[in-house]
C-alpha cells in the first residue's frame, strides 16, 4: 500500500467523498493523490478539486493601491501562527512590502528584499529579520504582484484572502467605478475564479476536463455517440464556474459579469474592460506539518 490514513484523510477532505471512496481511489491511483482527485471526479464522486484547497499556512494576504489607482499591488507574508498575523506590527509591516512594490516596481522576490522599503532607511530584508527578531518566529515574504493601469484591491477577513483587479477605463477615481471594482473583486475571492474570460483557459486544461467529464457520461451509461454532445455541454458549464466574464453576478443573478460591467460602463458614460486579476489566499499550496500527538506521546513514553 503506497498511501497512508492520513492520506486518505486528506483526500476526503479535499473532495468531499466517504472514506472508503476515498482508500478505493487511492489503492486504483497507486496512492497518486491527484490522480485519485481525478478518478474520484470521474466516478460522479467529486466536485473539481482546487488548488487553493490546500489551505495550511498563516499569515496575511493583502492588496493596495496608490493614491490615483493607478498602480497596485498584491503580496503573501508567511507566519507560523496566526497569533502574529494579528499582531499590529505584523501587519504594518505587511502594509510596507506592498507600499514598496507599488513604489519601485522590484523584478522579482530577490529584488524586492534588497529594496530600501517605502518610508524606511532599510531594506525589506533588514526589516524582515529585525521583525523576526522581535516577534521571535519566521516570517517570509513569499510573493507578489504588480499592476500597471487603473486597479481596485480587495482584502477579505483580516488577510485570509486578497484580490486585485487591473481594469483598463477612463473612470478610475470615479467612486461609483471603485464600488463597481470592490464587486468584482469580492466576486472573485468568493468563487475562486481562475480565468478572466474562456480564452484565457490552457488548451491542456480542457482537454483534462474533457477527459474527465467524457469518462463520467460513460459511467452513467450513456451511448458513446451522444456523450460528446454532454460533454460539449459541460464545458460550457465549465465556463460559466470558472472564467469571470461569463459568472453569474453573486449579487444579481440575473446577469452575468460581462452584463454587469457594460451595464455600469453605460450609466458612468465610460469604458471597462477587465484586463487580469491577481487571487491570493494565504498559504494555499503549502501543505502544513500535521503532529500525530499520539505518536509523539508514544514515542515520549518508549524515551
Amino acid at each position: 500500500m503506497n498511501f497512508t490514513a492520513q492520506d486518505v484523510k486528506a483526500l476526503r477532505e479535499k473532495t468531499g467523498c466517504g472514506m472508503m471512496d476515498c482508500k478505493k481511489a487511492l489503492v486504483e491511483c497507486d496512492g497518486n493523490m491527484d490522480a485519485a482527485i481525478d478518478y474520484l471526479r470521474e466516478q460522479g464522486l467529486a466536485k473539481q478539486a482546487k488548488k487553493a484547497d490546500r489551505i495550511a499556512a498563516e499569515g496575511i494576504a493583502f492588496a493596495a493601491t496608490s493614491q490615483d489607482g493607478k498602480i497596485g499591488a498584491i503580496v503573501e507574508v508567511n507566519s507560523e501562527t496566526d497569533f502574529v498575523a494579528k499582531n499590529v506590527d505584523f501587519q504594518n509591516f505587511v502594509q510596507t512590502v506592498a507600499q514598496t512594490v507599488i513604489d519601485s516596481n522590484p523584478a522579482d522576490l530577490e529584488a524586492l528584499t534588497a529594496t530600501k522599503a517605502s518610508g524606511s532607511s532599510n531594506t525589506i530584508a533588514e526589516l524582515l529579520q529585525e521583525k523576526v527578531l522581535t516577534i521571535g518566529e519566521n516570517l517570509k515574504v513569499r510573493r507578489f504582484v504588480r499592476y500597471e493601469g487603473n486597479c481596485v484591491a480587495y482584502v477579505h477577513a483580516g488577510g485570509k484572502i486578497a484580490v486585485l483587479v487591473n481594469f483598463e477605463t477612463g473612470l478610475g477615481t470615479n467612486p461609483e467605478f471603485i464600488a463597481y471594482g470592490k464587486d468584482v473583486a469580492m466576486q472573485i475571492a468568493a468563487l475562486n475564479t481562475q480565468f478572466v474570460r474562456k480564452e484565457d483557459v490552457p488548451a491542456e486544461t480542457i482537454e483534462h476536463e474533457k477527459k474527465i467529464m467524457t469518462e463520467l457520461v460513460l459511467n452513467e451509461g450513456k451511448p458513446a455517440q451522444i456523450a460528446e454532445k454532454i460533454v460539449m455541454g459541460k464545458i460550457g458549464k465549465y465556463y460559466k464556474e470558472n472564467c469571470l466574464l461569463d459568472q453569474e453576478f453573486v449579487k444579481d443573478n440575473s446577469m452575468n459579469i460581462r452584463q454587469y460591467s457594460d451595464k455600469v460602463a453605460k450609466e458612468l458614460g465610460g469604458k471597462i474592460e477587465i484586463l487580469a486579476f491577481t487571487r491570493f489566499e494565504k498559504g494555499e499550496g503549502i501543505e502544513k506539518r500535521q503532529d500525530d500527538f499520539a505518536a509523539e506521546v508514544a514515542a515520549a513514553v518508549k524515551g
